[in-house]
C-alpha cells in the first residue's frame, strides 16, 4: 500500500478532466473531502489506525456488535505481511488507538496488550494472505445479513443502493454454517474474494473486502446490511419487485459502487465520530 490512497480504476464513462468520479466537484474553492498524502509510513499507519478504531466505532451506532464476534482489519503500510485489527472480547464501541492490535498472517500478535480473535484470524488472515491487493476488510454477526445468508442466494438489483453490489458480491458455500477456528476454513472463503467487494457466507453472514481503505470496506458492510434488510422486507409482501435492467444496474454500480465512493460516503460518518467521540484517538 503506498503513502497515497490508491484511486482504483474506474470506467471510461466516468473519469473526466483527471477524475475519478463524477461526484468529485468541477468548481474550484468547494469544500469537499481529499485522498490523503503521508510523508511517512508512520504517519500513514497512525491515519489507518484512527479510521479503523472509526470504523468499529460506526459498527456500535449501527448494532453491530454480538459478544465478542466481529472483526474489522487493515493491512499495515510498511509491512504487508502485517494487519491491524480490534482486540478480542472488547465492545466496538470501546475499541482505541490505544488498544488495537498487530497480528501477522499465522495470528501472532507483534504489537499490543489484548488477544486475537480467532476466527476473525482464520478469515481475514487467509484473504489478506491470498488477495496482496486487498487493504482491509469487515465481518460482523448482524441481524439482517445473518438472516439473508440463510438463504443462500445474492442480492437482487431491486434498488440503486442494491445495485452498488451488482455482479460485485458473492455467495459461499463452502464450509456454510461451520465457525471458522480451522485455517482450512479461512482458505475456502479468501478464494472467493477474487475481484468482487462483498460476499454472503452462506448460514454465516456477511463480509466485506477493499482494495482502497478501511474506510470503503466498512461502509460498504453497512450498505450490504442495508440491502440485504431492504430485500428481506420486500419478501415479506409476497410481491415480486421490479428489477433495475441490467444495464443501469451496471451503470449504477459504476457510479455509486466503487471503492472510492464507499470512502466519500464513509467520510460522513468520520467527521460526525471525531466530533462526538474524541476518545476514540486515546
Amino acid at each position: 500500500m503506498s503513502d497515497v490512497l490508491d484511486k482504483p480504476a474506474e470506467s471510461t464513462s466516468i473519469v473526466q478532466d483527471g477524475k475519478v468520479s463524477i461526484y468529485q466537484p468541477t468548481q474550484e474553492g468547494l469544500i469537499f473531502p481529499e485522498l490523503p498524502q503521508f510523508k511517512s509510513s508512520a504517519e500513514h499507519r497512525q491515519y489507518l489506525k484512527e479510521h479503523l478504531v472509526a470504523a468499529c466505532r460506526a459498527f456500535a451506532l449501527q448494532g453491530f456488535d454480538y459478544g465478542f464476534a466481529g472483526h474489522l482489519t487493515v493491512r499495515d503500510p510498511e509491512n504487508p505481511g502485517l494487519y491491524w485489527t480490534n482486540p478480542m472480547a472488547i465492545h466496538f464501541n470501546q475499541v482505541k488507538v490505544s488498544n488495537l492490535i498487530c497480528a501477522d498472517h499465522n495470528g501472532t500478535v507483534v504489537e499490543g496488550n489484548h488477544a486475537i480473535n480467532r476466527a476473525g484470524f482464520v478469515l481475514h488472515a487467509a484473504v489478506h494472505e491470498e488477495h496482496q491487493d486487498i487493504v482491509a476488510m469487515c465481518h460482523a454477526h448482524t441481524v439482517y445479513g445473518t438472516a439473508f445468508a440463510s438463504l443462500g442466494k445474492p442480492l437482487l438489483p431491486i434498488s440503486q443502493d442494491a445495485c452498488a453490489f451488482f455482479e460485485d458480491h458473492v455467495v459461499i458455500g463452502d464450509e456454510a454454517g461451520k465457525v471458522a477456528v480451522e485455517v482450512k476454513g479461512g482458505n475456502k472463503v479468501s478464494a472467493a474474494f477474487k475481484g468482487v467487494k462483498a460476499a454472503i457466507h452462506q448460514n454465516h453472514g456477511l463480509l466485506t473486502a477493499s482494495r482502497h481503505s478501511i474506510d470503503s470496506a466498512a461502509f460498504w458492510f453497512i450498505a450490504l446490511e442495508r440491502c440485504c434488510q431492504q430485500q428481506l422486507m420486500i419478501e415479506q409482501t409476497g410481491i415480486t419487485p421490479k428489477f433495475v435492467t441490467e444495464d443501469r444496474a451496471r451503470y449504477s454500480r459504476e457510479h455509486v459502487g466503487s471503492d472510492y465512493i464507499g470512502w466519500l460516503h464513509f467520510q460522513t460518518i468520520w467527521n460526525d465520530l471525531v466530533a462526538t467521540q474524541p476518545d476514540m484517538f486515546d
